[in-house]
């Protein structure tokens, strides 16, 4: 961006509003932390279609699509550290409209999240206290984490990295309490052979868990949000990502195998807490190991959800800092210096998808599996813009300093663009009205682009994205 186009704005946005004191561990607990709850729920409502064995094909896909998609998307991170993430590397690509569809899906994905996610706790401490309505815990969750996140993110990503390591210690606990009940034939049961109601019949089933198999991965790409609250970020997020995925792609293996292969599998699809219920398989309903995995099977979700409201806030942030959002969700917090309007903004509209039951449980599903898939459809969308941003800005802007490149160029981000659009394609054929009402968000959402062009104008220039 020239002097001159620079000094029509209202001036140079200062990108130290938000913090920088985030280290290396830290952003490896966001990166995690982000993603982790995916382990404890979720992923299961992908065995009502697929069955185990067909599942395990989908996922094992998907794994490979998360892979080379966080190798492609570090260059795209450490080469443009901003709060907005995808937003930013699609306006710095393809201009407005670019970063508009970019912010819009990354809005939908990591809006939607954590309703999901709270309702998740919900049922986790209706198992503890039955009398406690589940929609009510999840509306108090979202209380409690969106005051921690306004408090200071020093104190957000400590909180962070210690719940994601109890949650990572809960999960190899649940693996080693099944482990004596482990038998290989009940996970394989019905999976090639077509013996009951959850048998794979064909590929159908397999393209239709596809949501279900990114929710063990969704929202890892959040620390990009993180980045300019980062101490050294051309540095410690490569590592934080290579590390978090490695880590992700272990644990949603083992959880799997472990779950299915502990009792009858069948009883665990299209349930919010497959873990406790797998664990009843060996231990009953009564036992000490039980109630621990219950209470420290929280951490797992609380450590996604505090993460994804973090991810959230920052990209409502950057959005309303650059025009795109009304002016006043940029504000920062005085005192701890975080974005506290927007992380109220997000929290509103997560409560009010918990208590929505009739508008969106709808398609055949379950209130989680709409929010999920409508979450993930988000996230593919900006999972495409990304991609296709990283192989536009090697061609226009070759000489942009790029602390790390993707390996393998060209062939992982393409790997990751072709599987993204694979995968967009046949949710939209299995999720035919959840992918009509997110197409409706975003044709709202560009009315609304389109109104507030002036609002973009007087935008304050951004020094991270200067042409």
């Amino acid at each position: 961006m020239s002097t001159q186009s620079t000094n029509q704005h209202a001036g140079v946005v200062s990108h130290h509003e938000l913090r920088q004191t985030l280290g290396t561990w830290q952003l490896w607990g966001i990166a995690v932390g982000l993603v982790i709850s995916g382990e404890y729920f979720g992923w299961s409502y992908g065995w009502a279609g697929a069955g185990t064995l067909g599942f395990v094909v989908t996922a094992l896909f998907i794994a490979a699509m998360y892979t080379t998609f966080i190798f492609s998307f570090t260059e795209l991170t450490t080469s443009i550290p901003h709060a907005g993430g995808p937003f930013a590397y699609a306006r710095q690509a393809f201009g407005p409209v670019g970063g508009y569809i970019a912010g819009a899906a990354t809005l939908v994905e990591f809006v939607f999240a954590p309703p999901a996610i709270s309702l998740a706790i919900g049922a986790y401490l209706h198992v503890q206290f039955p009398g406690l309505d589940p929609k009510h815990a999840a509306m108090g969750a979202y209380l409690v984490f969106m005051a921690l996140n306004i408090v200071g993110v020093q104190i957000a990503a400590t909180f962070e990295l210690v719940v994601t390591l109890l949650a990572i210690f809960e999960l190899l606990v649940f693996m080693g309490v099944v482990a004596p009940g482990f038998q290989w034939a009940n996970f394989v049961k019905g999976g090639w052979s077509g013996s009951d109601t959850f048998s794979v019949g064909s590929f159908t089933g397999m393209f239709a868990a596809i949501p279900f198999a990114i929710w063990f991965f969704l929202a890892i790409e959040g620390v990009a949000m993180a980045a300019e609250e980062a101490k050294n970020p051309k540095r410690s997020i490569p590592i934080a990502y290579v590390a978090g995925i490695i880590t992700l792609v272990l644990l949603a293996i083992g959880v799997m195998v472990f779950a299915g292969a502990a009792g009858d599998w069948t009883k665990l699809a299209n349930i919010n807490d497959p873990l406790p219920q797998a664990m009843k398989f060996i231990v009953g309903d009564n036992s000490g190991w039980l109630h621990m995995l219950v209470w420290l099977g929280l951490f797992g979700l609380v450590a996604s959800f505090h993460g994804i409201i973090l991810g959230y806030s920052r990209q409502i942030f950057a959005l309303a800092r650059a025009g795109y959002l009304p002016e006043f969700l940029a504000k920062v917090h005085p005192r701890f210096k975080t974005p506290h309007r927007a992380i109220i903004a997000g929290g509103v509209v997560g409560i009010a998808a918990i208590y929505s039951d009739n508008l969106i449980q709808f398609g055949g599903q379950t209130l989680t599996a709409n929010i999920v898939t409508m979450s993930v459809f988000g996230a593919i969308v900006m999972y495409i813009i990304s991609m296709m941003s990283l192989f536009k800005l090697r061609k226009t802007q070759p000489n942009m300093e790029r602390p790390f490149k993707a390996p393998l160029f060209p062939i992982f981000p393409a790997f990751a663009l072709g599987a993204a659009v694979v995968r967009l394609g046949t949710m939209i054929y299995f999720n035919l009205l959840v992918a009509f009402v997110f197409a409706a968000f975003l044709a709202l959402g560009y009315v609304y682009f389109l109104a507030t062009r002036h609002q973009r104008d007087i935008a304050p220039a951004d020094a991270l994205l200067e042409d």
